[in-house]
C-alpha cells in the first residue's frame, strides 16, 4: 500500500557481487508487492555491449528449489562527445608582394613568417575515449611554390604523433 525505502546491503558471494535487500519480515501469505530499483554500475568500459543481472527472489522461511528468479541482460553503449579547437598564432599573416624565399638560407626569417597552429582535442564525456585518431591536412603546396613550410609538429598530453615525410625538409 504504501512505499518503502529498502535497505540493500552489497557483498561478495561465490566470486559474485551481490546485492541484497530485505523485503519484509514477515510478511504475510499471498502478499503482493512491486520493487522498483536502481542501480549504479561503474567500471564498464570493457564489459563489452552489455551487463547482465541475475534477480532471484528468496525466502528464509520456505527455501525451496523453485525460487523466483529472472535474468535481465541490459545493453550497454559507450558515449563521449569530441571537441575540436584550433586558433594560429598570430590569427592573421600578411605576406608583403614583394617578398621571396632565400634560397639556401637556414634562417626561419628568410623563408616566412612564423604561424603556430594549435589544435586541442577535448572529450566532453560522459565516456572515456581511447584509441581516438586526429588526421589534419595541411595544404604545403600551391602549384610548384610552397604556401607553407612545416617546421615541426609536437604534442601533449600522452598522445602520439605520426607526421608528413616533407616535414622540415630543408633542415632550416
Amino acid at each position: 500500500q504504501g512505499q518503502e525505502k529498502l535497505s540493500c546491503n552489497p557483498k561478495k558471494e561465490n566470486g559474485t557481487h551481490v546485492v541484497l535487500c530485505e523485503l519484509g519480515n514477515p510478511m504475510k501469505a499471498g502478499a503482493q508487492i512491486t520493487v522498483d530499483m536502481e542501480l549504479s554500475v561503474s567500471g564498464l568500459e570493457d564489459m563489452g555491449d552489455a551487463i547482465t543481472f541475475h534477480l532471484q527472489l528468496r525466502s528464509k522461511n520456505s527455501p525451496s528449489p523453485s525460487n523466483a528468479s529472472v535474468t535481465v541482460t541490459v545493453p550497454v553503449e559507450a558515449e563521449a562527445e569530441m571537441e575540436l579547437r584550433g586558433n594560429s598564432l598570430p590569427a592573421t599573416t600578411v605576406l608583403p608582394t614583394s617578398w621571396h624565399c632565400m634560397e639556401g638560407s637556414k634562417r626561419l626569417e628568410d623563408h616566412g613568417i612564423k604561424v603556430e597552429h594549435v589544435y586541442e582535442l577535448h572529450n566532453k564525456g560522459p565516456g572515456i575515449v581511447s584509441g581516438v585518431t586526429l588526421s589534419l591536412a595541411v595544404p604545403h603546396l600551391l602549384g610548384d611554390h610552397i604556401l607553407l613550410y612545416l617546421l615541426e609538429l609536437g604534442t601533449e598530453g600522452g598522445m602520439n604523433c605520426s607526421h608528413h615525410p616533407t616535414l622540415n625538409p630543408l633542415q632550416v
